[in-house]
């Protein structure tokens, strides 16, 4: 027996959306014994990291928010970091939470005791460890920077968008904005009105549509509050706008071209050169990048003192930033908004499984994982967010708690189960849920479309975005299929005793894990 650690039922990694809504869950499902970990020193993940000017949401406010924590005050119908931080720290309060919230505790090391049946977690303040470790930190918590030659001796100020200094005054200052991505198209209007010189390095142009975006009106707000029926009936009413319109996205990506007009008729009203209209259009299928949402991106471009490179940064020669195109510009700050680790996730380093290795180690190829929640060789462990369960055009927050019923469903069959057990996902069943959403991807637009994106991993696949419905992710994730399960219990005196399981029974399922894995995601 090793040295004794503080131990609990479960540890959440992480106080985002997903962190707390899994916190959420575990409480309603009568399991208090958890602790949430933080490495921050407040709740709300990207939505507390991302405070650039400019920053807000681009699903309706309605969408992205708890089914159940509804909002009935929000402001604007597409809401601001300020808000989306808010509510998430209401959602603490009201729920609860803060009791098992631990600020400043970031996650180290995860490692899976065999022996124990349980995860021992190295934190920044201590070890504990846990039965069931549910990972949240999201795919959008570490900022990736490009690796520029000479840019550890610029002299200006350099910075990433999700870190921003909100110490430095940008007036009149000569700056350098680096990507053209959801960050960016709000920071660029944000900031051009006040500096001196804007210089925008874009790689490949986004499509960008109109942000209907306007501020609810009170009366709106008063029917909510005193009729709850009308919010959630507005909810669902975003939601099913969106479902409609997944079928382009995933089988369709043709019936897009009617969106591209659209999108460059947004370009063209405050557009009036040809040679930045050029500079600005896509050669690739709108939807195959993020569509992006802005009324202001494109009118700040057209300003006098905002240049468009379309070229992406390669060098830094002192105070002078160089495109690839051999473009120059002297500039006094350099500000990043170059997207995050998300088809290499750094926690992913940080999880050693039951065979001894990372689980960056297992993902070496590319992530995977079973109905976007558990890995192979990795037992008792899950992830919110995880792979394939992204989306291109609608809420995150329907994803999130879809995986948190699976979640829910996994506790109760631990707790049928009794006694010192552990669920881990069985290699084929891993295998046959992945051929079956990449065989899917092969048709979306994502695959399709003609682009580059952070979808893709260094291997040129798809293993960020959910190729369906809400709806069908919903159905697939709605209970725990024990037949895609090993029932793992503390080994006996005999070694090779690894499993609970009769051999008999661990034949007969694995013959249906194909077949019903098929059933699921169709």
């Amino acid at each position: 027996m090793g040295q004794q650690h503080e131990h609990v039922r479960v540890a959440v990694i992480g106080s985002g959306f997903g962190g707390l809504g899994a916190a959420v869950r575990l409480r309603r499902e009568g399991i208090t014994d958890f602790v949430v970990l933080e490495r921050a020193d407040s709740v709300g993940g990207t939505w507390r990291d991302n405070s650039y000017p400019g920053c807000a949401c681009d699903v309706p406010s309605h969408l992205y928010s708890f089914s159940f924590a509804p909002n009935p005050d929000w402001p604007r119908t597409f809401s601001g970091q300020e808000h989306i931080r808010s509510y998430l720290e209401h959602v603490a309060d009201t729920f609860g939470l803060r009791p098992h919230i631990r600020l400043s505790h970031e996650v180290l090391m995860m490692r899976w005791v065999g022996d124990e049946l349980h995860w021992e977690i190295e934190t920044s303040q201590g070890t504990i460890t846990a039965d069931v470790v549910v990972s949240a930190t999201g795919p959008l918590s570490d900022p990736k920077m490009p690796d520029i030659d000479g840019l550890a001796g610029f002299p200006g100020k350099v910075f990433h968008s999700s870190r921003w200094d909100h110490d430095y005054d940008l007036r009149g200052k000569r700056v350098a904005m680096i990507g053209t991505g959801a960050s960016a198209i709000q920071i660029v209007p944000s900031i051009q009105p006040e500096v001196g010189q804007l210089t925008l390095f874009q790689r490949t142009p986004p499509w960008v549509m109109p942000r209907m975006d306007r501020t609810i009106s009170e009366a709106e707000r008063w029917l909510h509050r005193q009729l709850p029926f009308t919010g959630a009936a507005r909810r669902g009413l975003l939601w099913g706008i969106r479902e409609l319109q997944v079928s382009a996205f995933t089988k369709r990506p043709k019936q897009l071209g009617l969106v591209e007009s659209l999108a460059k008729a947004n370009m063209a009203k405050a557009i009036k050169d040809p040679a930045l209209r050029a500079k600005l259009t896509p050669s690739y299928r709108i939807g195959c990048k993020r569509i992006l949402l802005s009324s202001e991106y494109y009118p700040a471009l057209a300003e006098p003192n905002v240049d468009v490179v379309a070229s992406g940064l390669v060098e830094v020669r002192g105070s002078t930033v160089v495109a690839a195109d051999g473009t120059q510009a002297e500039v006094d700050a350099i500000i990043f908004g170059t997207g995050f680790h998300v088809t290499d996730l750094p926690i992913a380093e940080r999880v050693v499984g039951a065979d001894g290795i990372t689980l960056a180690e297992a993902w070496k190829d590319g992530m995977e994982s079973l109905r976007g929640a558990t890995a192979a060789g990795f037992p008792n462990w899950m992830t919110i967010i995880g792979p394939n369960t992204g989306l291109g055009n609608s809420s995150m927050i329907l994803m999130i708690e879809s995986q948190l019923n699976y979640m829910a469903d996994y506790m109760r069959q631990l707790n049928v189960l009794g006694g010192r057990a552990a669920l881990a996902a069985r290699p084929s069943a891993v295998g046959a849920w992945n051929r079956l959403v990449q065989e899917r991807m092969k048709r979306t637009v994502w695959d399709t479309g003609g682009c580059t994106s952070w979808y893709m991993d260094a291997n040129g696949r798809n293993t960020t975005i959910w190729p369906g419905t809400t709806g069908e992710f919903r159905r697939a994730t709605r209970e725990v299929n024990l037949a895609e399960y090993e029932v793992v219990r503390v080994p006996a005196t005999d070694a090779s005793a690894q499993s609970a399981a009769e051999p008999a029974q661990v034949a007969a399922e694995t013959a249906k894990t194909a077949a019903e894995t098929t059933e699921a995601v169709r």
